[in-house]
């Protein structure tokens, strides 16, 4: 009898062994290897409150995993199944189950390009984002115009984000929420805003006026070779107080009051002395930025060039015609603005930047005072 339950306890033991090997044979066959030789790339998103099984279970119907019943136990054993993280992952069919787990628990989404051009305001911007399906107009243009939220980025009172909204390739996610971005394009801003006046010192004129000066030569021309002259162009002109008279001044008040962009411009907006960015009235920088500059327009706006010109009209390609008097200004507008024909197939859209092309700002351009003090007083 004895000897009976030592053959039967031998033998037992022996099947557990040998369960044991084929259990463990198993699990590492299934951690290292993938659902699939054939790779098929997929986007899987993890939205919130969705249990792991779930998960599990439609990852093997994608054919990412083998066994869904499996795979769980394995993000059990290794104390992965309480660290997924909502998100949306760049997953393959040829991934082992391990690969797989680090990558639904790591919070790594897929990056998506949001690309802003310089010169957008916020209003194209929030358009864009929109249009994108990165979140509603409505939801950035409030947070951008929230008072306590820009004054927790900027350390000032100011109305808006307007001028502080970086233009450049954000890479973002579909959870990226709408107070990150701008968060992380104000913070863009501000590191290459500092490197900028690190290079050209402030002088007669504000961190404030420099952002205005510069959102006005960003919107007015799309030719980096142009800017420079555009900014001596305003400099000149504040410095004789004389008016701007930029139309996308005119153009951004009217969108201030409506919330809305307009392409249009009539003889009433520019007599209309309650919208405040008209520059065709006031005799000074208008009371903000009306765009988002890039470096090259600070840098310019930094240091204006000497220069004659006060006058400068749109050649309709996306360049502009300068003028020193009055008198050649307006023959320049009768040739290329009131003749159809000068117009006639041309758009500023059509401008090629040069590879390489910058603004320069010349090595001896003095500091010039943009601002006279009775005009307009200096701002934070």
């Amino acid at each position: 009898m004895e000897k009976n339950i030592k053959v039967f306890s031998f033998g037992a033991l022996a099947l557990i062994i040998a369960v044991g090997v084929a259990v463990t044979f198993l699990a590492y066959s299934f951690i290292n290897s993938p659902a699939s030789s054939n790779k098929q790339d997929i986007v899987y998103e993890i939205p919130p409150s969705v249990s792991f099984a779930t998960i599990a279970k439609d990852l093997q119907e994608k054919g990412v995993v083998k066994n869904a019943q499996v795979f769980t136990l394995l993000a059990k054993f290794t104390g992965q199944r309480s660290r997924i993280k909502v998100g949306e992952y760049a997953l393959n069919t040829s991934m082992k189950p391990s690969e797989v787990l680090d990558a639904i628990t790591s919070g790594r989404s897929v990056a998506r390009q949001f690309t802003v051009s310089e010169g957008l305001n916020m209003f194209e911007i929030a358009d864009l984002y929109e249009q994108r399906g990165f979140g509603k107009r409505e939801e950035f243009l409030k947070l951008a115009t929230d008072e306590k939220f820009v004054e927790s980025l900027l350390k000032e009172k100011y109305s808006s984000l307007e001028g502080y909204l970086y233009p450049e390739t954000y890479q973002i996610t579909k959870y990226t929420t709408t107070k990150e971005l701008l968060t992380a394009m104000v913070r863009r801003f501000q590191s290459v805003f500092k490197e900028v006046i690190e290079k050209y010192p402030l002088q007669m004129m504000t961190a404030r006026q420099l952002v205005i000066l510069a959102s006005l030569v960003e919107k007015e021309t799309g030719s980096s070779a142009e800017r420079p002259l555009i900014a001596g162009v305003f400099a000149n002109r504040l410095q004789k107080r004389m008016m701007l008279q930029t139309d996308p001044t005119i153009l951004y008040g009217k969108a201030v009051m409506s919330g809305k962009l307009s392409m249009s411009i009539t003889r009433d907006d520019l007599q209309n002395d309650k919208n405040p960015y008209n520059t065709y009235v006031i005799a000074a920088l208008p009371p903000g930025p009306i765009s988002n500059p890039g470096r090259e327009s600070l840098e310019v706006s930094s240091r204006p060039p000497a220069t004659k010109y006060l006058y400068f009209v749109s050649k309709n390609d996306g360049t502009s015609l300068f003028s020193e008097t009055y008198e050649e200004h307006q023959k320049a507008v009768v040739r290329l603005q009131m003749n159809a024909k000068a117009r006639e197939g041309k758009s500023w859209r059509d401008l090629k930047k040069a590879p390489g092309e910058k603004s320069a700002v010349p090595e001896k351009a003095a500091p010039v005072k943009v601002v006279p003090e009775k005009l307009v007083p200096r701002t934070k």
